[in-house]
């Protein structure tokens, strides 16, 4: 890490600390006086509060919290002593106090500017420590170990990931498109981002925000790398930058984990009805960096690709029991209708210019992925779905998936046939395990969406 002796913002799923700060000044009337403003910094304060109260998880031990999904790390404190981490880091720098003035006026749009109410940009965050400081402590005090400041011993990777966030900065400053920060704002930026990389590159993607610049999908990515090795949430780079994202295509395979019909039934469990409600929170998922309306387009293609078959319904029920391990109930084609629905109601909303196609089946890995579903078929023609509860003979779903493989779509097919040897508990080798990976490479799947299957390795 950065700058930091943990990772302690990784429990934010939006902006933190001071950038989240400004991000509130930026969304809010300008303060006509100094009191006002730092009125906004304790309705920030108590905002987060409310949100995640002080002592909700106190009776709670640290292995506790950590199994209910708590970060323990973060949860001895609470956004001032976050907010302070901030501040202290820009006060106590050796950056020119108009170079605090500067970022700061830059990320919060303009909103507020300290030096035209007498004060310094060191003294108006002096004032903003003060707040946090008059609060209540949230957690046992010292906890966290103190940070070493970079400009008395920067690591070699503080080094690199430093020396990247510059990179985008004076990347912006070579674009000549659009509306873009100053080139002084830019420098200042950039000042920052040396001595502080973290906390630069956030206050970078708020000045971003606030001059509504147009970000490229290449440009967005590297956001996002740069966010990934800081261990941000995404939604810190997405919430309220202007994307220019590339029309939505279902033949890209651009989703790190599975995604279309397979995935929806990995998202089925044995008290989920399949409902309308449901297969819309399915939907609305688009993966990091996917065009907004993108996961609903890759489900109905694969719907779309089961409705116009000759699949029979009774074989479509087996084949959706069998990839979901059998929660709900399914009326064949009635079902695939249903979902259908839904994913055209989503693409109207997020991209209502897009024509629903049907891309060309990949035909060239049939021959592969059958013999791999052959080769299962016997391992499991004793099995059932839900042998306990409304059990459908795994031999049915087999002979399904031999169809869609041979007749629809081996990419559909295969994705199918790794969630039935998950629903099945398939024992696999590792030659088999090794297959389906270059399979997986071979269409062009995401890093980890076969290895959702590797629990299934046999040990040796």
């Amino acid at each position: 890490m950065t700058g930091r002796q943990e990772p302690y913002y990784v429990d934010y799923d939006t902006d933190f600390g001071l950038s989240g700060l400004t991000e509130a000044f930026a969304l809010s009337p300008a303060p006509e006086n100094a009191d006002a403003a730092l009125g906004l910094v304790t309705a920030k304060l108590d905002a987060y509060d409310r949100e995640r109260p002080v002592g909700s998880v106190d009776h709670l031990g640290a292995d506790e919290r950590s199994i209910l999904g708590y970060d323990t790390s973060h949860d001895e404190w609470g956004y001032a002593d976050d907010l302070r981490e901030d501040v202290r880091g820009l006060v106590e720098s050796p950056l020119t106090d108009e170079a605090i003035r500067t970022v700061w006026r830059a990320a919060a749009g303009g909103v507020w500017d300290p030096a035209a109410h007498g004060m310094s940009a060191r003294d108006w965050l002096r004032r903003i420590d003060e707040t946090c400081a008059a609060r209540p402590p949230r957690k046992v005090p010292g906890r966290r170990p103190a940070p070493s400041p970079l400009w008395d011993a920067r690591p070699p990777a503080a080094d690199e990931v430093r020396d990247d966030v510059v990179a985008e900065i004076r990347f912006c400053r070579e674009r000549s498109a659009g509306s873009l920060p100053s080139p002084d704002t830019l420098s200042a930026l950039e000042e920052v981002a040396v001595v502080h990389p973290e906390l630069g590159f956030r206050l970078f993607l708020r000045a971003l925000k606030a001059y509504s610049v147009r970000i490229d999908k290449e440009w967005y990515d590297r956001f996002q790398a740069l966010a990934d090795r800081f261990e941000h949430h995404s939604a810190l780079v997405d919430s309220g930058l202007d994307i220019a994202w590339p029309p939505i295509d279902p033949a890209r395979r651009d989703a790190t984990w599975d995604f279309g019909l397979s995935h929806l039934a990995g998202q089925a469990h044995h008290d989920w009805y399949g409902s309308r409600e449901e297969i819309r929170r399915a939907v609305e998922g688009d993966g990091i960096g996917q065009t907004p309306g993108s996961a609903a387009a890759v489900l109905l293609e694969d719907t779309l690709r089961l409705l116009r078959s000759a699949l029979p319904d009774a074989a479509v029920t087996a084949l959706w029991a069998g990839a979901s391990d059998g929660p709900g109930s399914t009326d064949g084609r009635d079902w695939l209708r249903l979902i259908a629905d839904v994913c055209r109601e989503r693409l109207g909303e997020a991209a209502p210019g897009y024509t629903p196609v049907v891309t060309p089946a990949r035909t060239e890995l049939a021959d592969t992925v059958l013999r791999e579903v052959r080769e299962t078929a016997p391992v499991v023609v004793d099995k059932a779905i839900s042998p306990h509860w409304h059990p459908v003979p795994a031999a049915d779903v087999m002979d399904a998936l031999e169809h869609v493989v041979t007749r629809i779509d081996p990419d559909l097919g295969f994705r199918l046939f790794l969630r039935v040897l998950s629903a099945l508990s398939v024992r696999l080798t590792q030659e088999q395990y090794d297959r389906y990976e270059a399979i997986g490479e071979r269409f062009g799947y995401g890093e980890y969406h076969v290895s959702y299957v590797d629990y299934l390795i046999e040990a040796d």
